[in-house]
């Protein structure tokens, strides 16, 4: 990768020229036109419209091979205002790129381009540009859409910046890296009255704060103490007026685990709770719970790799423990074995963290992240 170096100004003008332009899930329009047209300049085959604004670049090496391994980066940016002031800020009010999917693209980018100038590998690299990370789910429409029929993968690999590691190094981990993601939303519903007639009305706000109390016993005294689990309540609306019992609750929050069974033993209890607050305040309760995004399992054998082959480019790290934030990169790791991988960008200037206002991805890191990405590649399909 002796052109590595000339190539990053190109590679830090595209990222920050997309995190200028930020798009929010399903509607990377812009974004995924700009990548198939690199794609397409480096010789490389591209597919388009899968997953909405999804698309996947084709490259087979010269020596004959039937592996093929996939390297996904997500292209969408957060409905957050930007607060960096930085030449290249969000020129769209209320959209940024605060999670750092500009230098994903731009790290992947840059990968297809070295690879594509000595495709010297046996087998075929996937190239999977993916929409809508960000609670939308965009890898599992991607798949239900034919993802891996059409472009199969004997390992996929994913590539995330953090800010909470060093700048340039590599972190990874067998078994759960990220967890589940479940939200839910609980109605509370009395009967609505006059405040100063209490004893006429079931109060859908006393039997909230009820629950709310209830609802964050779960975790410590429900799910046993080897087993971690997130429980926040981060919502609730009720009332308009000083002197109305409202007659309905809005209670939200999310669920974070590591385990299938952890998961669905706070989801059980949840609801016998509800019973309970049902006869206790003479109120109905519904439970409207989605688990969005299971928990990020590596591939113990594809997690291994990862940490020989990140050594080789970077100082490498097991990471001792997941990280509670989810992923749907999970989804993908449900159908082929793989792993998530972390790259550090932490430096005093790169302190903000992911989802911040003032987070900008780390241009210094994206050399690391494009000779990862092709030495992976490279790596197993040798």
């Amino acid at each position: 990768m002796a052109d590595l170096a000339n190539l990053l100004p190109d590679l830090v003008a595209l990222r920050r020229d997309i995190h200028a332009h930020p798009e929010l899930g399903f509607c990377e329009h812009r974004t995924a036109a700009r990548i198939a047209d690199e794609l397409r300049s480096y010789g490389i085959e591209v597919h388009e419209g899968i997953g909405t604004t999804g698309l996947v670049g084709v490259l087979k090496g010269r020596r004959e091979g039937t592996r093929s391994v996939g390297l996904r980066a997500d292209m969408d940016a957060l409905p957050i205002h930007e607060q960096t002031n930085l030449p290249w800020a969000s020129t769209t009010p209320g959209t940024f790129h605060g999670c750092g999917h500009d230098g994903h693209v731009a790290m992947l980018l840059g990968a297809a381009r070295v690879l594509a100038a000595d495709p010297d590998f046996a087998g075929t690299v996937n190239f999977i540009f993916q929409p809508a990370e960000e609670g939308q789910g965009g890898a599992r429409v991607m798949i239900e859409e034919g993802l891996f029929d059409r472009f199969p993968c004997d390992r996929v690999y994913a590539l995330h910046n953090w800010p909470g590691l060093p700048a340039g190094t590599i972190s990874t981990r067998p078994g759960a890296i990220m967890g589940a993601a479940d939200k839910f939303r609980i109605t509370v519903t009395g009967k609505g009255g006059h405040a100063a007639i209490p004893q006429d009305s079931p109060d859908a706000i006393l039997a909230a704060a009820s629950l709310v109390q209830q609802l964050n016993t779960i975790v410590s005294r429900a799910v046993p103490p080897y087993a971690a689990a997130v429980l926040s309540i981060t919502e609730i609306h009720g009332g308009h007026a000083h002197n109305v019992i409202p007659a309905e609750v809005m209670v939200g929050g999310t669920v974070r685990t590591f385990d299938p069974t952890v998961q669905d033993r706070i989801e059980d209890r949840m609801r016998a709770m509800l019973k309970g607050i049902e006869a206790s305040f003479e109120v109905q309760c519904a439970l409207d719970y989605d688990r969005y995004y299971p928990a990020t399992i590596n591939d113990p054998l594809a997690a291994a790799d990862a940490l020989e082959v990140a050594a080789t480019v970077a100082k490498a790290e097991l990471a001792p423990e997941p990280a509670p934030t989810s992923e749907d990169f999970s989804f993908m790791l449900q159908q082929r074995p793989g792993a998530y991988i972390w790259l550090g960008q932490g430096t005093p200037d790169h302190a903000a963290p992911l989802h911040n206002p003032h987070y900008d991805f780390n241009d210094s890191v994206l050399e690391t992240g494009v000779r990862l990405h092709v030495a992976l590649a490279r790596h197993w399909l040798t």
